[in-house]
């Protein structure tokens, strides 16, 4: 008897606990969650965020939010980190530690309606992170009707590798701490032009070859969920369908790698004819889209002018040979290597959006 007494006053003791905090655990694949970016859904209950710049938004009612989130912990080491929007407005990164699961994201706001965006900052390739559910009083619908979706291609560059070095300076830590997908050129330039933004994007890769490995490249990879030959699940191209690609890939095809093999000069026949086929390989999955070429703005000089020049003959002879006008060619005024490691930093990416912005308007006649 005395046994049931207490098991009672324990049940009705959380109960009182819960109604005290006003919260509950939402599951995460609420309706009125929504996901964007290179996401495993195959476990609905536990999505899997593995791209860089892939995110979960909604809407709360409330003082204070919480999400509930897992890392990786790949080769044993905290990789993730996460980027907060809260209402419109840029909060910083919270990194994902092995020893915790439950991460304030919003706390002491007005008891009213407000929006969260939560960013992965970091890319496949430091690993996945879980999305494990969110606590809050109540998620709402969240009026929103994107009729516009942007895919940016690319390398580390796309990723935010190594450019904000505003909490840990270059060269302080691992190479992964300065990564933030979410401060890049490309969702810059989809929240000026109120879009989704779809991050397919892997530092050190190429068309052709990689910074320090002859492959996977892009083109072998792009169709994999986490970008990697070792995914478990394809991509099903179904699931976003871009008015406007954007492909930024040549950087490490040029570069002189880590010296861990030998790399001869760039093959430009075979550079351009995968170029136009991996162009070729978008059209046939995005039909409509437009598909927009742009050079490097890291890579300058003569080997620049080489590579700037492959870009063209693959626009041309996608606009020519194979009659598809709504391919373009898009050329940086300068290069961009202010963050760590001659990458672009914190306000490169902000001017790199400012030389794009006009440019995708006017391809797209977007205003």
């Amino acid at each position: 008897m005395n046994r049931l007494v207490n098991l009672s006053i324990l049940f009705f003791t959380i109960i009182l606990i819960n109604c005290q905090i006003g919260d509950s655990i939402i599951k995460p694949d609420h309706p009125n969650i929504h996901y964007t970016g290179r996401i495993d859904f195959s476990q609905p209950d536990k999505p899997r965020l593995h791209g860089a710049g892939s995110y979960l938004e909604f809407k709360f009612k409330g003082t204070d939010c919480k999400i509930l989130l897992e890392d990786q912990h790949l080769d044993n080491h905290n990789h993730g980190y996460i980027a907060i929007e809260l209402d419109g407005k840029y909060q910083g990164r919270i990194r994902i530690d092995k020893e915790n699961t439950v991460y304030p994201v919003a706390r002491g706001l007005d008891d009213s309606e407000h929006t969260l965006l939560i960013c992965k900052a970091t890319e496949a390739q430091t690993g996945y992170i879980d999305v494990l559910g969110i606590r809050c009083n109540e998620i709402l619908p969240m009026d929103k009707d994107i009729k516009r979706r942007i895919e940016f291609i690319g390398n580390s560059m796309t990723c935010g590798a190594l450019m904000d070095p505003s909490e840990i300076p270059c060269n302080s830590a691992d190479w992964y701490d300065q990564h933030n997908a979410y401060l890049t050129y490309g969702p810059i330039i989809a929240r000026a032009l109120d879009t989704d933004w779809f991050l397919s994007s892997v530092s050190g890769m190429g068309l052709t070859r990689n910074w320090n490995t002859e492959g996977p490249t892009m083109p072998e990879v792009y169709h994999q969920t986490s970008l990697s030959p070792e995914s478990i699940t394809k991509w099903n191209f179904k699931s976003y369908t871009p008015d406007l690609v954007s492909i930024c890939l040549g950087t490490n095809d040029f570069s002189d790698g880590d010296g861990s093999y030998e790399r001869g000069l760039v093959d430009g026949n075979k550079f351009i004819s995968t170029y136009i086929q991996f162009v070729k390989e978008i059209r046939a999955r995005y039909p409509d889209a437009t598909i927009c070429c742009l050079n490097s703005p890291m890579v300058g000089g003569d080997i620049g002018k080489i590579l700037n020049s492959y870009v063209m003959q693959v626009v041309n002879q996608m606009n020519t040979t194979f009659k598809d006008n709504n391919v373009h060619y898009f050329q940086f005024s300068r290069l961009y290597q202010s963050g760590c490691d001659w990458h672009p930093g914190l306000k490169d990416h902000k001017m790199i959006a400012e030389e794009l912005l006009p440019f995708y308007k006017s391809v797209m006649n977007w205003k």
